[in-house]
């Protein structure tokens, strides 16, 4: 196996771009934190619980308490008599458990999708500017290049290209076709 040796210094940060990507790394941050602030005391429970019974320390408590509740229950531990020796009661504490937890999971999911929803919009909304961005730079590339009467093989789709999108449109267009029954595709 090769080696490929590190460079001995680091990158050097393209002129302008640093200054953007940091602009933009700092506003998230910052965003990210303010709506963390802004969550209320119920949301930053459930997510505090939820992050706790995902971790190996939840999984060693359970295994710690369940071992000893069976162990004991099976008359094991001496000294100690079973309290429970068909396990009805920690089957109940399990599912009572299972209930919360779910219920637990279920709220951190529905932040997470929110979250989600909100970078997705954030997404489309770049997406839609830069396709924008683009063709405005087609149309007066395409205006520069008649000027100067330069032909490429490009030209007959440079028309096509000067149009701007409109997603209403093209989500309508994906929309019909996904209801297209799959014969008809």
């Amino acid at each position: 196996m090769r080696l490929i040796p590190r460079p001995t210094k680091p990158s050097p940060k393209p002129p302008g771009l640093g200054t953007v990507l940091e602009r933009n790394i700092q506003a998230l941050q910052e965003r990210r934190t303010r709506e963390e602030a802004e969550a209320g005391f119920q949301e930053r429970l459930a997510h505090r619980i939820t992050r706790f019974t995902g971790s190996m320390g939840f999984v060693y408590l359970h295994l710690a308490v369940f071992g000893l509740w069976i162990l004991n229950n099976l008359g094991v531990v001496p000294g100690v008599g079973p309290f429970d020796p068909s396990f009805v009661i920690l089957a109940m504490a399990a599912s009572v458990e299972a209930i919360f937890l779910s219920t637990f999971v279920l709220i951190s999911q529905n932040r997470m999708a929110a979250a989600d929803a909100k970078r997705a919009e954030l997404d489309l909304q770049i997406s839609l500017l830069a396709e924008h961005e683009v063709t405005k730079l087609v149309a007066l590339v395409s205006a520069i290049s008649n000027h100067m009467g330069i032909k490429t093989d490009v030209d007959t789709e440079v028309e096509e290209l000067k149009q701007d999108v409109a997603p209403d449109l093209v989500l309508d267009e994906i929309e019909e076709k996904q209801t297209e029954p799959l014969d008809a595709r």
